[in-house]
């Protein structure tokens, strides 16, 4: 992987989602907010229609990712991924994922091959892409088997979601609750620590990140009146990431973890299972909370919310998130050396 350099790379998600309406806004207000260069990664004539749709005024320029940064001022550069069935907004159709995947692997490509400095993601629907076949559980896994292609390496996606009030990491993510007892093997929970540790050293600058580690089960098992994993399978784990040196907590119960005074008292917060991060962190931060994939190469960002297919082409979409994601991406990767990206 070359030192990367250039523009943000943007993929454009579900066309017929909100991700054209949101990424027009953002370039829009690019001086305002300061916004990074970046590379929209999708069908040009999609976001013109879009932007005709909403009545903005935004020159749409075809470009490469070598003449992007000079064109961000005046124009927003887009590398033309084409949709191969007619787009409407609010109506996701199958037939188009073979041009919302082809624009994630492009992004993927460039940030690899250094002509950007990190991934962004437009939201995806995974319903939509399933109907046409794609096999992985989310954007997450996908990147992941990208990267271990492009390397080699047989890597570990951690899905952090970074908002202004919490960080937190499920360790499990895109599978079914009931299911979460069995795939919490120490081993996972180690190494979902110990990548989330190492990349808020490296990329967010936290010298001794502070990890404070959920139970499982309500009140962390109750001394295993309530469950026995807590004190059986995350405790040995908490012990070993001590010993080697990192900062870890619990594991706690969860329905303390997350007020005002608790968060506190660390850096992230560890949980077990998608929505036991996923619920505070959105209560906490639902419009510029952002989602990022640890363990990776790159960098990769993504709002932390989904295609809005109802909000789509009626000018009522916030770009928060979106801008927090871009935000976010240059911030790491101007943290981050070259050789820990």
């Amino acid at each position: 992987m070359r030192e990367p350099t250039g523009p943000l790379a943007l993929s454009m998600g579900d066309p017929a989602g909100i991700g054209p309406d949101i990424s027009l806004v953002s370039w829009l207000g690019r001086r305002d907010h300061a916004t990074a260069p970046f590379l929209f990664i999708g069908d040009p004539a999609v976001l013109a229609a879009r932007a005709a749709t909403l009545g903005l005024d935004v020159p749409i320029r075809e470009t490469d990712a070598a003449s992007a940064l000079a064109a961000f001022d005046t124009a927003l550069p887009v590398l033309p991924v084409s949709c191969p069935a007619p787009v409407v907004a609010g109506n996701p159709i199958s037939a188009n994922a073979s041009a919302v995947i082809g624009a994630i692997d492009a992004a993927v490509r460039l940030v690899m091959d250094g002509e950007a400095t990190a991934v962004v993601t437009n939201p995806i629907a995974k319903s939509v892409l399933y109907d046409a076949g794609f096999r992985f559980p989310g954007h997450t896994e996908y990147l992941a088997d990208l990267a271990e292609k492009a390397t080699g390496q047989n890597l570990l996606p951690v899905m952090l979601l970074a908002g202004p009030k919490l960080r937190a990491v499920p360790v499990t993510i895109h599978i079914p609750l009931k299911d979460v007892p069995d795939q919490l093997t120490p081993d996972l929970i180690y190494r979902t620590c110990a990548i989330t540790a190492a990349d808020l050293s490296n990329r967010f600058g936290l010298a001794r990140p502070r990890l404070a580690i959920a139970g499982l089960n309500p009140h962390a098992g109750e001394n295993g009146a309530l469950g026995l994993e807590d004190d059986a399978v995350i405790r040995p784990v908490i012990d070993r990431l001590r010993a080697e040196g990192i900062d870890a907590v619990g594991p706690l119960p969860a329905d303390t973890m997350f007020h005002d005074r608790a968060r506190e008292t660390y850096d992230v917060a560890i949980c077990m299972y998608h929505d036991q991060a996923l619920i505070p962190a959105k209560a906490l931060g639902f419009d510029d909370s952002v989602n990022v994939t640890l363990g990776l190469p790159f960098i990769r960002t993504s709002p932390d919310h989904g295609t809005a297919f109802g909000l789509a082409g009626k000018g009522v979409a916030r770009n928060d998130s979106l801008r927090a994601a871009l935000d976010l991406a240059a911030t790491l990767a101007a943290n981050t050396p070259g050789d820990n990206r």
